[in-house]
């Protein structure tokens, strides 16, 4: 291994949350500007500890069922990749003998960013168990080389909002920037329980931007002045409006063929439960419904949510103070 690389004998864990993209996703990756959150309430952990001599470093991917040894798995393996890069930059040539649990509350390919999460915590473990810290910029920067196999075009904004674990205001191939709101606000999110891949998404999107240039850049140049408009309605703490835009971004977004039936049941069931707006969150089809909910309606709001067939609830709370 490297030299100046210590490496610890004891077990260390490392979490990183899941996301929700507020406003602005498809159109964050040509470009445009995007809110994302952070949620605390779902979390991916990676432990590592010392494993048996000689036996090299061997993740467990439990949620996954995969056991992926790193001395035989390529860089097409995102996890694989992750560990690799996190290595090199620690500078630590020889593969370690380490043991990596890795488990996750997010649900895969659901918009929450689960890839990302649990990639995030398998870095920050990596680099705790090497006696090293790892900044955000760092760990976004090499979590950001696996969600290039997740998403194919990934914009950066699932990496950087989990690296960062604070709202983010998102450009593409710009400084993020840590979003502070002036008022906290709640979240109802709602798991459609529909697989739906990001990569799948944001590639049928990239083919009909190739056919209809003109009529997509409209679209996402609608989604931007939305992003803008939200953006400020979060700096004045005016929710009722912050409402009102997310639905106006969920219309585009069925524009751009990226909604469903299942997902706008959804969204009808918890606007008429009071919900001050809701749409889609990540790439869409399936995945998960984001709905903005004062506080008295958050019961009412959860339940018509699964009375209209999610198969799960998370309620986060994003609060004024920045991580």
């Amino acid at each position: 291994m490297g030299l100046n690389t210590p490496l610890t004998n004891q077990s260390v864990t490392a979490t990183a949350p899941g996301k929700v993209i507020l406003l602005g996703e498809h159109a964050v990756v040509y470009g445009r500007p995007a809110i994302v959150v952070p949620v605390w309430q779902t979390v991916a952990t990676a432990q590592v500890q010392a494993g048996p001599p000689g036996g090299g470093c061997v993740l467990h991917a439990h949620d996954l069922g995969e056991t992926i040894r790193l001395a035989e798995s390529g860089d097409e393996q995102p996890l694989a990749l992750v560990t690799r890069l996190a290595l090199t930059q620690l500078g630590i040539q020889d593969e370690p003998d380490w043991r990596i649990d890795l488990r996750s509350t997010i649900p895969i390919a659901g918009g929450l960013g689960s890839g990302a999460a649990i990639s995030t915590a398998l870095v920050r473990a990596i680099f705790a168990q090497a006696g090293r810290p790892a900044t955000p910029q760092a760990v976004s920067s090499i979590v950001y080389e696996s969600e290039r196999i997740y998403h194919g075009t990934p914009s950066g904004i699932d990496n950087t909002v989990v690296a960062y674990g604070a709202p983010i205001w998102f450009v593409r191939g710009q400084p993020p920037q840590v979003f502070v709101p002036a008022v906290p606000f709640t979240l109802v999110i709602a798991d459609s329980g529909i697989y739906s891949p990001t990569k799948e998404t944001v590639g049928d999107v990239r083919a009909a931007w190739q056919t209809e240039t003109a009529r997509y850049e409209a679209l996402f140049d609608a989604v931007a002045a939305l992003v803008h408009a939200a953006r400020r309605a979060l700096a004045a703490g005016d929710l009722l409006t912050l409402g009102l835009l997310m639905d106006e971004n969920q219309e585009i977004l069925a524009h751009l063929g990226v909604s469903s039936p299942p997902l706008e049941r959804l969204i009808a069931a918890a606007r008429a439960a009071g919900a001050l707006g809701a749409k889609l969150s990540g790439g869409g089809r399936g995945g998960n419904v984001t709905c903005l909910v004062a506080e008295d309606r958050v019961a009412a709001v959860e339940a018509a949510l699964l009375a209209a067939g999610a198969v799960r609830v998370v309620v986060t709370r994003v609060e004024p103070e920045s991580d």
